[in-house]
């Protein structure tokens, strides 16, 4: 077994592109959450979303317009945010004639993907009997595996690259499965996240189904409420958050930066069964799969000092909490700090993990956890964990954070993250 170190970070997210930017966002509070003028010409309850802002700009910096022509908003997302992981891992952007890096894959997950190509493009042409202008690019836009495979040959990867979707879990499953290669010693190093492109037509399905918040349409940033008693459904997001998954003797070799280590990870579902369905956690299958991942981790419940969050701002957040005290088994007073970036940044499905294990990793490594947005009002059965929720930011000494995530399907993912400093 090899141990997994974490040695770069990509991230777009709605409130910051980039680490730095990213990391005063969340130090500071700054949501992403806007009013979006096409969510409310299309008469949808819900009008704000968390979007990536200036992307049009943003992308022309990095790939050419020959590129940009086979890349609908998720492929563009997770390619910005792979080559800044990729550099910001020590690594130089290869040229289109390089040699192939037989080290390095790539699992980049997404939930719904080229729903922007297939609902403004490919749906119209068809319909309209123009099949033969939908150009040659079509098929790798709409396909899910484009968010991987355009990355994989931009920076020219010879390990396994792929796509994996398991709903909100994705970005977190893409890290714990990516984790796993690592330490079997199947390669040195993996490319792991989420991305998600914003669309109506992605989010639309939400909206018919009212887990969106269509309260706070007047004042976004109030919107997102995980936690909360006057909590109202979810906001959609979007964006990419990726990470550079080592084995520590390749990243020791070439002398690179060490973020933070991954101890353990696991992945499982709750059958659809004993509560659990498609859009409620099976509770047994949650406590199995945080306890699994401690197991592997070699740690004991009281030695995981934060948990970032699932925490969506709907029904399931109480839940959630009882979920984690019954895996843990300790008292309320004893409970890990717990944040929810989603209340800054809202829910970006497929790449929610991702973001939200960069944003872990950037608290261990700068000594810090951000503040939960708009939970003042604390929901009622959450009372008892009350002094544990971060709601304004604030420094943190602690070693070991936990990044949990459950998606529709009854899916859960897990993975601990761990401090690195020159003693480990």
């Amino acid at each position: 077994m090899h141990r997994v170190v974490v040695t770069g970070m990509g991230v777009i997210a709605p409130n910051g592109h980039g680490l730095k930017e990213f990391e005063e966002a969340l130090k500071s509070g700054r949501s992403g959450i806007r009013h979006i003028k096409a969510l409310e010409d299309l008469n949808f309850g819900c009008q704000v979303g968390g979007v990536c802002e200036n992307l049009d700009e943003i992308k022309k910096s990095y790939f050419t317009e020959e590129e940009l022509l086979s890349m609908n908003e998720s492929i563009t997302l997770a390619g910005i945010a792979g080559i800044d992981c990729w550099i910001d891992a020590g690594l130089t952007r290869p040229h289109p004639d390089s040699q192939v890096d037989w080290d390095t894959g790539a699992i980049i997950g997404t939930g719904i993907g080229g729903m922007d190509t297939i609902s403004g493009k490919l749906v119209p042409k068809v319909a309209e009997s123009k099949v033969r202008r939908l150009g040659s690019t079509m098929v790798e836009q709409v396909m899910c595996s484009g968010v991987s495979a355009k990355l994989g040959g931009l920076l020219g990867l010879g390990g396994q690259v792929t796509t994996n979707s398991s709903a909100c879990t994705t970005g977190t499953e893409a890290v714990v499965n990516a984790f796993l290669m690592v330490r079997h010693g199947q390669i040195k190093r993996m490319i792991a996240g989420g991305a998600e492109g914003s669309s109506p037509y992605t989010w639309s399905g939400f909206d018919g189904m009212r887990v969106l918040n269509s309260m706070h349409n007047d004042c976004p940033e109030k919107a997102s409420r995980p936690m909360s008693a006057s909590a109202q459904g979810f906001v959609p997001g979007s964006g990419a958050g990726l990470l550079m998954l080592e084995s520590l003797e390749s990243a020791t070799a070439r002398g690179a930066r060490i973020y933070a280590e991954i101890i353990g990870g696991h992945v499982n579902s709750g059958g659809s069964r004993g509560g659990g369905s498609m859009t409620s956690p099976n509770p047994e299958g949650v406590v199995r799969c945080v306890r699994q991942t401690m197991l592997m981790a070699g740690i004991q419940p009281s030695e995981v000092n934060a948990i970032n969050g699932h925490l969506t701002a709907t029904f399931a957040d109480p839940k959630e909490i009882q979920n984690w005290l019954n895996a843990l088994e300790l008292s309320p007073e004893k409970f890990p700090l717990v944040n929810s970036t989603k209340s800054l940044i809202g829910h970006a499905l497929g790449a929610a993990g991702g973001i939200e294990c960069v944003t872990a990793v950037l608290q261990l490594h700068r000594s810090f956890l951000h503040g939960s947005l708009n939970c003042e009002d604390l929901h009622p059965e959450l009372k008892m964990i009350e002094k544990s929720v971060v709601q304004k930011s604030i420094s943190f000494d602690g070693k070991i954070i936990a990044k949990s995530s459950f998606g529709f399907g009854d899916v859960n993912g897990c993975v601990l993250f761990k401090k690195w400093d020159n003693l480990n």
